[in-house]
């Protein structure tokens, strides 16, 4: 596979079924030629799957295995977690493999076999899986956090089209500059799939207050901030009516 690794293993959801999934397959035996066949692992259903493969033995001892990962999502809170898993497993495993995984958010440019099979030799891009600081505690993977609200914005298709991703980064320039992202009676913020009423976004959520808001340029991201996120207060031009008794009720 690769003169560094032993074993590859490409991961992501939706690599098994469906028509994206098999021509990424495809392409990826291609590059592959006449060597063995690309490991691939969907975890669309969970990480069972990766899990399992990690019990695998491999050849000979200090042997290193790669992640390619490929996770729509990914980013770096999501890379951490994976990582310190991932390396909880490997000093589980009588082998104690050495494991690595990508840092390049592949999977956010769709499933491109050609850009994957080419991260393998991009050594310097690579991360191991041991010693990730301090992620057991910080944030705290095994409780919830102690935020006062939790808010999701939803980043489907037609809002993205209708500027969504900016406004995700208005907004969390915001919550962090007046310090209430993330921490006690502060904000838990949240990207979304299709929250459904697509014709009024971008959708934006808050809870447990159960309000539901249209925001459409960064003026609007700011005065929900201020209104509802600091003073608690609903701000009524903005809000998209909704079946949920809340404060957009109050």
């Amino acid at each position: 596979m690769h003169e560094d690794y032993q074993r590859v293993l490409f991961v992501g959801p939706g690599l098994q079924g469906g028509a994206l999934g098999e021509a990424f397959r495809k392409a990826l035996k291609a590059l592959c030629g006449e060597g063995e066949a690309p490991r691939v692992i969907d975890t669309l259903d969970g990480f069972d799957s990766l899990w399992a493969a990690l019990d695998e033995p491999l050849p000979g001892n200090g042997a290193a295995l790669l992640v390619v990962d490929l996770e729509p999502t990914s980013d770096s809170a999501y890379l951490d977690w994976l990582r310190d898993e991932l390396g909880r497993l490997a000093q589980a495993h009588p082998q104690a493999p050495k494991l690595w995984v990508t840092a390049q958010a592949l999977g956010r440019r769709g499933l491109d076999a050609a850009q994957a099979w080419a991260s393998i030799g991009q050594r310097e891009r690579h991360l191991p899986c041991d010693n990730v600081n301090a992620v057991a505690s910080d944030p705290d993977w095994s409780r919830v956090p102690p935020h006062a609200r939790q808010v999701f914005l939803c980043t489907g298709p037609r809002c993205v089209r209708r500027g969504a991703l900016a406004l995700w980064k208005t907004l969390r320039r915001e919550l962090l500059r007046l310090d209430l992202m993330e921490k006690p009676g502060g904000v838990l913020l949240t990207r979304t799939a299709c929250q459904f009423p697509c014709n009024l976004g971008p959708v934006l959520t808050v809870h447990p207050d159960g309000c539901w808001y249209r925001v459409s340029d960064d003026s609007q991201v700011l005065r929900l901030v201020q209104g509802h996120l600091r003073e608690g207060e609903a701000v009524s031009d903005l809000l998209i009516p909704s079946p949920y008794a809340g404060a957009a009720d109050a």
